[in-house]
C-alpha cells in the first residue's frame, strides 16, 4: 500500500466513523469529518498533511501525491 492510498483510508475511516458517532452518541461528532474534509482540502492545495507525515514514519512506501 502506497502513502497516498493509506491517507485516503485513514481519511474515510474517520468520516465514517463519525457518521456513525454522530448518529449513535451526539450530532456534534459531526465536527470530525468536517475537520477532515477541510484537512482535505487544504492538503490538497498545500501538499501538507499530518496523517502522510505519520504513515511515512511508520514506514509506509511513498506515494505520488505525498513526498
Amino acid at each position: 500500500m502506497t502513502l497516498d492510498r493509506a491517507v485516503f483510508v485513514f481519511a474515510g475511516f474517520v468520516v465514517l466513523t463519525s457518521v456513525l458517532l454522530a448518529h449513535y452518541v451526539s450530532p456534534w461528532w459531526i465536527l470530525l469529518a468536517v475537520f477532515a474534509g477541510l484537512n482535505m482540502i487544504q492538503a490538497a492545495f498545500t501538499g501538507f498533511c499530518p496523517a502522510a507525515m505519520v504513515f511515512k514514519k511508520l514506514g509506509v512506501k511513498p506515494g505520488a501525491a505525498f513526498r
